[in-house]
């Protein structure tokens, strides 16, 4: 970032912060402008992506203690809250600018001036405002011409410039020179998925930050799981690492099929005479097939019997397929099992199912 832009930008507004919040209120004010104003949610709207790229910039610096504290440094200086003094009767850092560059005494006035990033600043061609920031880093007794924090070029010396300013520091590293680089601001998506893709894998073709990006879904994700992409994020304002993509999955409940770790389970309704006696049942599998499995006699409802290998495959392995058992009770029965069902129960009369049951409730 060029460091004028310092001076122009209250970072600090453009978040709705005040200048003593703390990381935690910096934080919770950028989510929650960032879910308002990001291009997802303003489709076209060409004021809401540039208020976004205000905001994101603005997190980047604030969210970094080491950006943050030169920046603060910066906005005194231009604001007023600390003082620098050029030695007796100057006026502030203007009046010094002023008369180093040509506004000085005997001028009979003040010189407004304008500080450039550009090749031909306002001390003359190649000056710029970072020759003015490597003279203050350059220490008492550096001049332009020694080449010691500015280029050649830049117009009249610096000797002993930096001795004039009591406590002033930390502009060495101003505009990326020593304060290191930041990372770019995150992006925030997110996709709808069936449960099936989910399961199995996806690639998606999302649009983010009015991009057009390849997604690849790993299998198994779950509603709600969030998807973290490095880099694919804002571009860092100083030369560090882009952002991440952070993607948000939501994935609708399967009327038949959940997952639970790499297994997925699923509950079957048998008939009594099946759990009873015993069966083999086709259960359905999430590829569209099937697999028969084997209830033994006597099977209780609510058991789960399991497959190997049916369940999804990840980078973790495979998973199985849990098959629950639910006994399905007749809801009209005649003619001859109902016949059946009385003969069963006359020949069951002595049995006590809850037996156990009673025993346990005293303990």
């Amino acid at each position: 970032m060029a460091g004028q832009d310092w001076f122009e930008k209250d970072f600090y507004k453009t978040l709705g912060v005040s200048q003593t919040a703390d990381q935690a209120a910096i934080k919770k004010a950028y989510r929650k402008l960032a879910r308002t104003l990001h291009p997802d949610a303003n489709p076209d709207d060409a004021a809401a992506e540039e208020r976004f790229k205000e905001v994101s910039e603005a997190y980047s610096v604030l969210s970094d203690p080491d950006q943050r504290k030169q920046y603060d440094s910066v906005r005194a200086m231009a604001g007023g809250g600390a003082r620098f003094s050029a030695g007796p009767g100057a006026g502030g850092l203007n009046d010094m600018f002023s008369g180093m560059f040509g506004g000085g005494a005997g001028s009979g006035g003040r010189t407004r001036m304008r500080f450039s990033t550009s090749g031909d600043g306002a001390g003359g061609p190649g000056f710029s405002f970072d020759d003015i920031l490597g003279a203050f880093s350059a220490g008492a007794g550096a001049g332009a011409g020694s080449g010691s924090g500015s280029r050649p070029g830049s117009g009249g010396g610096f000797g002993g410039f930096g001795a004039d300013f009591d406590g002033f520091g930390g502009f060495g590293g101003f505009g990326g020179r020593g304060g290191g680089p930041v990372p770019g601001a995150d992006l925030q998506a997110s996709v709808t998925l069936p449960f099936r893709e989910a399961a199995a894998g996806s690639t998606q073709v999302l649009t983010v930050d009015g991009k057009s990006m390849t997604v690849r879904v790993p299998a198994g994700v779950r509603n709600g799981q969030k998807i973290k992409l490095p880099g694919k994020g804002q571009p860092s304002p100083n030369g560090g690492a882009a952002g991440n993509l952070v993607i948000t999955v939501t994935v609708p409940a399967h009327p038949v099929f959940s997952l639970e770790g790499n297994n997925l389970r699923l509950t079957v309704p048998v008939t009594f005479a099946e759990a009873a006696l015993g069966a083999r049942v086709d259960v359905p599998t999430l590829d569209g097939g099937s697999v028969a499995v084997k209830v033994p006699g006597g099977t209780p409802a609510g058991r789960t019997l399991r497959v190997k290998g049916k369940g999804i495959t990840t980078a973790k392995g495979t998973g199985d397929l849990l098959v629950t058992i639910n006994v399905a009770v007749p809801q009209k029965v005649s003619g001859k099992a109902k016949e059946a069902l009385e003969e069963l129960r006359e020949a069951t009369r002595d049995d006590d199912p809850r037996a156990e049951l009673r025993r346990q409730a005293v303990q």
